[in-house]
């Protein structure tokens, strides 16, 4: 059963174009935005000193047309400043989330009109927490996750990548989290189907018709 499961699995999988289970047809995560030339932005070392710990990266970038100063911390977590004052901003809100889910939107269903907050990880959600979801009305059941920290586009969910990540879960054994690839189970399965495929080698050699053949002649 689990080896049909497998070849199963698998192939859908394979059939599955990844581009349409990540929902880049539905969605651009990458909103393409431009810093204009003419802009006067503040200097880096002006959004350092704003800055309220010591700073990884600092990287210039655009949110929905406004200039941002995007600056990742020592600890991994991501703040916003203004990129022409070099003052911090506040987190992206919910009304925030939505306008940059719908800019980021390239399908055909309904606009969406509120996000909620996720705090909780889930199978459809594993990144990091807390994140907006914004849902579309349509066809697919489009859910876009935007990060409150940045406003960047972290997740797309679809019903194209639900079908995938199920079929995943079966394929990898984990069947609550769909993520562990180490599990028991799997390590169990994976052994045993190791040690059919050498036995059947071994049965295929002995059982050959030559070979026996052979035999007989001797």
């Amino acid at each position: 059963m689990q080896l049909l499961l497998w070849f199963s699995s698998g192939l859908l999988m394979s059939i599955l174009p990844i581009e349409r289970v990540r929902g880049e047809h539905l969605v651009a995560r990458e909103s393409g935005e431009t810093l204009a030339p003419a802009q006067q932005l503040v200097s880096p070392a002006a959004v350092l000193r704003a800055a309220p710990g010591p700073v990884r990266e600092l990287r210039y970038t655009s949110l929905l047309g406004r200039p941002v100063a995007e600056l990742t911390m020592a600890d991994g977590t991501a703040r916003m400043h203004d990129a022409r004052s070099g003052s911090p901003m506040a987190r992206i809100d919910a009304l925030l989330a939505v306008k940059v889910a719908l800019a980021a939107y390239r399908g055909a269903g309904a606009p969406a009109r509120s996000a909620t907050l996720v705090q909780t990880a889930s199978t459809e959600f594993r990144g990091k927490l807390p994140v907006w979801r914004v849902q579309f009305k349509d066809a697919e059941t489009t859910r876009v996750f935007v990060s409150p920290a940045n406003g960047k586009i972290v997740g797309v969910r679809t019903g194209t990548w639900r079908l995938y990540d199920f079929f995943w879960g079966l394929h990898i054994m984990d069947w609550k989290n769909h993520e562990d690839f180490n599990t028991p189970w799997m390590v169990a399965f994976a052994a045993g189907g190791l040690i059919l495929a050498v036995a059947g080698v071994v049965l295929l050699y002995m059982r050959w018709p030559r070979r026996r053949r052979r035999k007989v002649e001797g």
